[in-house]
């Protein structure tokens, strides 16, 4: 293979209780990336549209891992490549790790597919340490394992692909204002009570065992975040509006994705999805803030080849 072209998902991380460690990827929004194999050996990045980003190859997320990944495999090719950002950095839905992720798989679909898919998340991990400083996995798994993922432990990585409900949709509302994920996480307390960390425990079991036995009831009692929510929602102008619209209209539940500002809203099918979307857009736009709006399944495959 000598050239490709994938789409590389959006993703929600953390889902309420499941800080740094859950996250699903989408239908709805991604990125598109084409990767060429050149005689040259290195990385050069051709063009980016959607977005302005760094064509340094050593700032740029998606270069970055490309020469890492080459370099450990002692390729004996280059790799010419263009980004077109299908959604906003600093959204709260994975940028730099759709472009991470991406990076990483589509560097190993030119070497012969010789990595896993936990080995490419370590490389789109690194990713995220040069997009944000922090090498946090929840995103990129998602993006590279599709579905629902949970990172069981980061020394050493383990990823667990967790089953998603037939029926279970997403909506989403993404302000038009920037938040950096470096901010958002300074705004995170040090310390926690014991009391709300047994509640965030427990909340994330709930989750997990309500994606196993499809029990919605479960799901929307479990989405309950006592940790990073309440410290970050300050950040996203009228998030508490958004969520209520959201629960009233029947959603599962409500939450920040990622470090936001998306606030993203699980619903129980189609029906529900489009009537928690027309809520949550008839409650915010009337405040003065420019947004943009998805419903969308969970994507199940994760990063794709189209081309």
């Amino acid at each position: 293979m000598d050239y490709l072209k994938i789409f590389a998902p959006a993703t929600v991380a953390n889902v309420s209780c499941g800080f740094d460690s859950l996250g699903f990827a989408v239908d709805a929004v991604g990125d598109e990336m084409t990767f060429t194999k050149t005689t040259e050996k290195g990385v050069k990045i051709t063009e980016i549209t959607g977005a302005e980003l760094t064509y340094d190859v050593d700032e740029n997320a998606a270069s970055a891992v490309v020469k890492k990944i080459l370099n450990d495999a002692n390729a004996d090719f280059g790799v010419a490549l263009t980004i077109h950002k299908g959604f906003s950095p600093g959204s709260g839905l994975g940028s730099s790790a759709a472009s991470a992720a991406g990076a990483a798989f589509g560097a190993n679909q030119l070497l012969g597919a010789v990595y896993s898919e936990l080995e490419l998340t370590k490389f789109a991990m690194f990713g995220e340490k040069v997009a944000c400083g922090s090498e946090i996995a929840d995103n990129v798994a998602a993006a590279i394992y599709g579905g629902f993922i949970l990172v069981r432990s980061y020394e050493p990585l383990e990823i667990i692909k967790l089953p998603v409900p037939s029926e279970l949709r997403v909506v989403a509302i993404h302000p038009q204002i920037s938040i950096k994920t470096k901010d958002a996480r300074a705004v995170l307390p040090k310390e926690i009570a014991l009391k709300d960390a047994v509640t965030q425990w427990a909340n994330l079991g709930g989750l997990v065992s309500g994606l196993y036995t499809d029990n919605y009831d479960l799901i929307s009692n479990s989405l309950v975040d006592m940790v990073a929510e309440p410290a970050r929602k300050p950040l996203i102008p009228f998030f508490d509006h958004i969520k209520n619209s959201a629960t009233k209209a029947g959603a599962l539940g409500a939450g920040i994705s990622g470090s936001g500002p998306t606030v993203f809203a699980l619903c129980e099918g189609d029906i529900v999805a489009k009537s928690v979307y027309k809520s949550i857009e008839e409650s915010y736009k009337n405040k003065g803030i420019n947004f943009e709006m998805f419903i969308s399944k969970v994507n199940h495959k994760g990063i794709k080849i189209i081309k």
